[in-house]
């Protein structure tokens, strides 16, 4: 039986984006994002996260860090009532990366790749899934990948004309907006 996803992004939407941020004392969660993840957790959604991570290719932080922090931040759902069933990154840029991270990889979003990947190995039916990212590149992907809804959170930002090819993606402007598209 093929399951359901809520796939997040999460700088800009687990998370504040201070930008490369790889420590605890640095993570700030959005308001929100518990009570969504929980709610996706009761109605049986697996939740997984989709990131890119430059800040590895470009050598600010490890990949063992970044792992480090992503079992503290799955620990602070778990004690919330929620979980975080998978964690995807990608660390390459084609640009700024140093070494082996510099390259394209299918991985990297706009690129459906991370999402096509949770799909395979967790039997998800992207269709009948959802994504939340705060950026187009996110939307790209959920919608290259066959992602069911797509929410471009933003909260701050004054509504802007999508471009084409983009008439899938709904905004919204609090995670707890989200809620209501897991039915």
């Amino acid at each position: 039986m093929t399951k359901r996803a809520l796939f997040l992004d999460r700088d800009g939407v687990i998370n504040v984006d201070h930008g490369y941020v790889h420590r605890k004392e640095h993570y700030e969660f959005i308001d929100g994002i518990f009570e969504l993840v929980a709610e996706a957790v009761a109605r049986n959604f697996l939740v997984i996260i989709v990131t890119n991570q430059a800040g590895i290719g470009r050598g600010y932080y490890t990949e063992e860090q970044f792992q480090i922090l992503m079992e503290w931040v799955r620990s602070e759902f778990a004690r919330r009532a929620g979980r975080i069933d998978d964690v995807y990154f990608c660390p390459y840029h084609p640009e700024h990366g140093i070494g082996p991270y510099k390259c394209q990889s299918p991985m990297r979003k706009p690129g459906p790749g991370m999402i096509q990947l949770a799909c395979k190995e967790h039997d998800i039916d992207p269709s009948a899934s959802l994504l939340v990212g705060d950026n187009i590149t996110d939307m790209l992907a959920g919608i290259r990948a066959g992602v069911g809804i797509n929410l471009l959170y933003s909260p701050n930002v004054a509504p802007v004309e999508l471009a084409s090819g983009l008439e899938a993606v709904e905004r919204i402007s609090s995670l707890r907006e989200a809620i209501k598209y897991l039915d």
